[in-house]
């Protein structure tokens, strides 16, 4: 007798899970799909704009491209393990921290991806509409106008809120478009701005933003790095296609490949901003010194862009709020989500300053995310990649007890160690002009407010799992790796009467 092979969904075919657990015959994905997502999610205008912050601050071409490289690289290495956890649990990563967080503690995870996908799919649709703005306007001579960038961030919106109803399999078709087509695109460039780069450029030590080198360059580097810290809550929600079996060391590799391959559209935006440097509109200012060829070929790069960073971002998002409140089905949430960000979009985009907006946002994402995900790799290692799939979903069918049930649903330790260890990061945080923190200036001007919070992060989780072991059954058969366990019954999982119709219904729908 032999395996079946498991079928992929029709792309058209919208998709019915939420975040209950994936059964082996729908595990239809290879890790080659995990990197096409997240360089998919990634090859685009809202990564290009990342990209154009160190020359922004101040820095010449190389140090811009040093603090790039830096940024990917360090972000990367901590994303690497939150690609392990959907395979092993079958669900995304909030509901899946609920082994180190609790049942109901995971909400912590569901928060950091609400910020997560509100901050980009309004960096996608701001900036991808502006592109296509500033293409119209020079191509077609159309006034620019606050009406025509509502009417285009309407357009890209909706269109993102469309492919997110369909699901997963219509996600995965346009990243693996996204991620060869916006890869040529951009690699045009080259041509396109052929003896306009000044690979000498340099605007000397009075340009740094911050005063100094050091400073703003940590400064850049952290930008950098909240690309890929912002997949940190959503790689859960398309590993948990993959099967169970899986190597670990190729959900690594795909992770830390695919964040790699996000150099095409950084790269891009440290070379295209030196060009318009000094320019208030950098997306108008480029497409003005754009070739018309190109300047066209733009609105195909904003548009593609802007819909595969707005996906991956409102997906997950969409997926999580269905469990949190479970009245509303996975497209029911994602259209709630998907409608507030677009309000969000408008008046963040025509009220504030963009930069000033993408830069604390990038700034708190990296801050409060980073440390979770430093409690949850902790928290796989000490527990031998060991968790129950149907103990993570007690909350979800209207249950109480299981193995993540801990104290009323909630592992304090996991959020006593996570709690401050944001806090810290942001009283160290240097994020102008919106978060700067009272301490900011402790290590002379550099940006220690990473450093800060993933230390208070895995020495207070440490220290509290060592001090105040977890119950020897949340860790398996072989027990725990380097610290102790406790000897206690685990709670019987039984139904929660005073749960909601709705978590009672999908209660009744698993038996």
């Amino acid at each position: 007798m032999t395996d079946i092979e498991p079928q992929r969904p029709r792309v058209t075919e919208v998709e019915q899970h939420g975040i209950d657990t994936i059964p082996a015959s729908e595990r239809h994905s290879r890790p080659l799909d995990l990197f096409r997502i997240q360089f998919g999610g990634a090859n685009t205008f809202a990564t290009v704009i990342l990209g154009t912050f160190p020359v922004l601050l101040g820095l010449s071409l190389w140090q811009s491209i040093a603090a790039t490289v830096a940024g990917v690289a360090v972000g990367a290495l901590f994303l690497m393990p939150m690609g392990l956890f959907g395979p092993l649990t079958g669900t995304n990563n909030a509901v899946a921290s609920g082994a180190h967080f609790g049942v109901r503690g995971r909400i912590v995870g569901s928060f950091l991806s609400l910020l997560t996908a509100i901050a980009f799919y309004s960096i996608s649709v701001w900036v991808s509409g502006d592109a296509v703005v500033g293409a119209l306007i020079r191509l077609a001579g159309v006034p620019d106008s606050d009406l025509l960038r509502g009417v285009v961030y309407a357009v890209l919106g909706a269109a993102v809120i469309v492919v997110v109803i369909y699901g997963y399999a219509f996600m995965l078709l346009v990243n693996k478009v996204v991620v060869v087509g916006n890869t040529l695109l951009i690699l045009l460039g080259a041509i396109a701005y052929s003896g306009k780069l000044d690979l000498g450029y340099d605007p000397g030590p009075s340009a740094y933003a911050l005063g100094s080198f050091w400073p703003t360059f940590v400064l850049s580097a952290l930008i950098v790095m909240g690309n890929p810290v912002s997949f940190g809550a959503f790689l859960g929600d398309w590993s948990r296609y993959i099967p169970a079996g899986t190597p670990p060391r190729r959900l690594l590799a795909a992770t830390f490949g695919a964040q790699l391959a996000t150099l095409v559209p950084f790269l891009f935006g440290v070379f295209t901003a030196t060009l318009v440097a000094g320019e208030a509109d950098y997306i108008v200012a480029l497409i003005n010194v754009s070739p018309a060829w190109y300047a066209l070929l733009l609105i195909v790069v904003a548009f593609l862009g802007g819909l595969s960073t707005g996906i991956t971002s409102l997906y997950g998002t969409g997926l999580d709020f269905s469990s949190v409140f479970p009245r509303l089905n996975r497209v029911q949430a994602s259209l709630v989500i998907g409608s507030l960000a677009f309000v969000f979009i408008l008046v963040g985009r025509l009220a504030f300053d963009l930069m000033a907006s993408v830069n604390a946002f990038i700034g708190a994402i990296v801050i409060c995310t980073t440390p979770w995900m430093i409690i949850m790799t902790i928290g796989y290692v000490v527990r031998r990649a060991h968790y129950r799939e149907s103990d993570l979903q007690v909350f979800n069918k209207g249950q109480t007890g299981g193995a993540y049930w801990f104290h009323k649903g909630v592992n304090w330790r996991g959020t006593a160690a996570w709690i401050p260890s944001a806090i810290v990061g942001l009283l160290f945080a240097n994020y102008p002009p919106l978060i700067e923190g009272p301490f900011r200036n402790a290590a002379g001007g550099v940006d220690i407010s990473l450093l800060v919070s993933i230390g208070t992060a895995a020495i207070t989780y440490v220290l509290l799992i060592v001090i105040f072991p977890e119950p020897r059954y949340v860790f398996g058969p072989d027990g725990p790796r380097g610290v102790p366990s406790s000897d206690s019954p685990m709670p019987a999982v039984v139904d929660d009467h005073g749960a909601g119709e709705h978590r009672v219904k999908a209660r009744a729908a698993t038996e």
